[in-house]
């Protein structure tokens, strides 16, 4: 059948095929037969390796699925991982800002604490190195709680308008008379008088006084020293601790205490007492010969809490409206004669001050105001 299709297929112009074209033919047939199985194997084998990459590009797009989504997980565990560092971090920080703040406080703490420690250090020294004083106790026993820790006596101010005076009587009824009759009408002769006003004098008292002491830098305080004149002392004195030999420098101030007998030299420079003090004694050339002096600290008093009340004097009361009608001294005679007198309600005069008008003075009370004690000033 297929050598009459060719027969049939070929052009009627050539001539008819001899066996040795039909064996060619048969060649080729079989050469194009070996060609075609060829083919077909390669076709075969190219489907099989397309078959094979199909499979492959199968496998590899789910292992790409695989590892896309391997990724994605791995993304959200990275990013929880850095979310809970940054947490820790963030605790970390604040841990170690809390802590800072914990060190700064304890480094105040003992910051306040070496400055107390410096403090009492010195109020030791101070009580340590007082200077020695012979004392004589004439006094009575007791317990611990039968005395004040504490006593203060009043030192107070009290300033005068002019036209005015100052009364106290031995007894408080009588003082309380008068300033219940309020107004006094005081004869000064058969037809003068005058008319003065009794009122109640408030003193201002401190209830509470809290003083901090602090040893001076330039300052200090010489005892043991020999009974001789004040100014020729001072005066040796303070040539003796003016000389750099001496561990001194430029003296600013050299005064004495009547109260200890001690003296307070001050200088000008605040690095010099220090080496002076540690040194404690000094020999120092006084009444023509040595004399062995001791040198302490200085304590300056700051006072820092002062609580105050006033109070009424129960026995002293201020008259007002006092004119100069006459001399000072003879008024002041008038006035106290009338007051003295129980026909005006009046008693025992303890005290009497009077301010002519025209002039400020000042009472100074020093016990007031329980004896309320007087002096001018």
């Amino acid at each position: 059948m297929c050598i009459l299709y060719c027969n049939l297929c070929l052009p009627p112009l050539y001539p008819q095929p001899s066996e040795e074209t039909l064996q060619s033919i048969n060649a080729l047939i079989n050469i194009y037969k070996k060609k075609h199985d060829q083919l077909i194997l390669e076709q075969e084998e190219l489907a099989t390796c397309r078959n094979q990459q199909q499979d492959m590009n199968e496998q590899f797009k789910q292992r790409s699925i695989k590892l896309t989504q391997k990724m994605k997980e791995d993304q959200r565990s990275y990013k929880t991982q850095i979310e809970n560092e940054k947490d820790k971090l963030k605790r970390v920080r604040q841990e170690e800002k809390e802590l800072m703040e914990q060190i700064q406080k304890v480094e105040e703490a003992v910051k306040e604490e070496e400055a107390q420690t410096h403090y009492l250090k010195q109020q030791n020294d101070v009580f340590s190195a007082v200077p020695e004083r012979n004392v004589v106790f004439t006094g009575l026993t007791g317990k611990d709680t039968d005395g004040q820790a504490f006593d203060m006596e009043p030192h107070l101010v009290y300033p005068m308008d002019g036209g005015t005076a100052l009364i106290t009587f031995e007894e408080e009824v009588v003082a309380n008379n008068i300033l219940k009759m309020k107004k006094h009408q005081v004869k000064l002769g058969q037809d003068i008088s005058i008319t003065v006003e009794a009122r109640q004098v408030y003193l201002m008292l401190p209830t509470l006084v809290e003083i901090d002491s602090k040893v001076s830098s330039q300052h200090i305080l010489i005892s043991n020293l020999p009974k001789m004149d004040t100014d020729p002392m001072l005066n040796k004195l303070e040539i003796h601790f003016s000389k750099s030999k001496h561990g001194g420098g430029e003296v600013e101030k050299c005064e004495m205490l009547p109260d200890s007998g001690t003296v307070a030299l001050s200088f000008v420079r605040n690095d010099i007492a220090k080496c002076l003090i540690e040194e404690e004694y000094h020999e120092v050339k006084l009444q023509e010969k040595m004399h062995r002096v001791r040198v302490t600290p200085f304590l300056n008093g700051k006072i820092t809490n002062l609580k105050t009340t006033m109070k009424a004097c129960r026995r002293t009361l201020l008259l007002t409206g006092i004119a100069p009608v006459m001399e000072q001294e003879t008024l002041q005679d008038v006035l106290e004669i009338h007051f003295q007198k129980s026909s005006h309600g009046g008693g025992e005069v303890e005290a009497f001050l009077y301010n002519p008008l025209g002039q400020h003075t000042s009472a100074v009370f020093q016990k007031a105001p329980k004896n309320e004690d007087k002096k001018t000033e």
